[in-house]
């Protein structure tokens, strides 16, 4: 069975991370204000996101895109530093890529966005929201897009957390055996 990620999955995700997940709305990428300043489109952001997501999370889960845009707004919204955070991460990463690969992230394959990763730095970076890119990219796309995978339901099945925290499912998850 392939693992597929929901829209209930990032709600989950959101309130694992402290988000009050009542009262979100439709949680779609349009009802955030963006600047557009630098001549990127909140669509190139938005496909840095999801193909970061896509580079990170196991290549067999499927819903990917929906999932990740429901958490990001949900995360941002009503948080102006934090999505600029968010938008600057995902800017720089994207840079990195066209400088490096003559692309926009997006637009590498899967295997080349992990190179991409590898070449920036990310897997030995610190996680800090006021330090150098490097940091800020680790911090607010990488980290955070690992956190949501592994605080939703289908993304800590995968990792044998059958209750991740925020996770309503009671006594019955703690009252099976093991799988065998």
């Amino acid at each position: 069975m392939t693992p597929e990620l929901s829209r209930r999955d990032a709600l989950v995700a959101l309130g694992a991370a402290g988000v009050a997940t009542t009262g979100l709305g439709a949680l779609a990428w349009e009802t955030l204000d963006e600047d557009e300043s630098d001549g990127k489109s909140p669509a190139d952001q938005r496909e840095t996101l999801v193909a970061a997501a896509e580079a990170l999370y196991p290549s067999d889960v499927e819903g990917v895109e929906t999932f990740v845009e429901t958490y990001v707004v949900g995360r941002v919204q009503d948080r102006t530093e934090y999505f600029e955070g968010v938008q600057d991460a995902a800017r720089q990463l994207d840079d990195h890529a066209r400088y490096w690969q003559d692309a926009p992230f997006a637009d590498l394959d899967r295997g080349t966005r992990q190179e991409v990763f590898d070449g920036f730095g990310l897997a030995d970076a610190e996680a800090d929201p006021d330090g150098n890119e490097v940091e800020r990219v680790r911090y607010y796309l990488v980290n955070e897009l690992l956190y949501a995978f592994y605080s939703s339901p289908t993304g800590g099945s995968l990792v044998g957390l059958e209750n991740p925290q925020g996770h309503p499912g009671g006594t019955g998850s703690y009252q099976r055996g093991p799988p065998e």
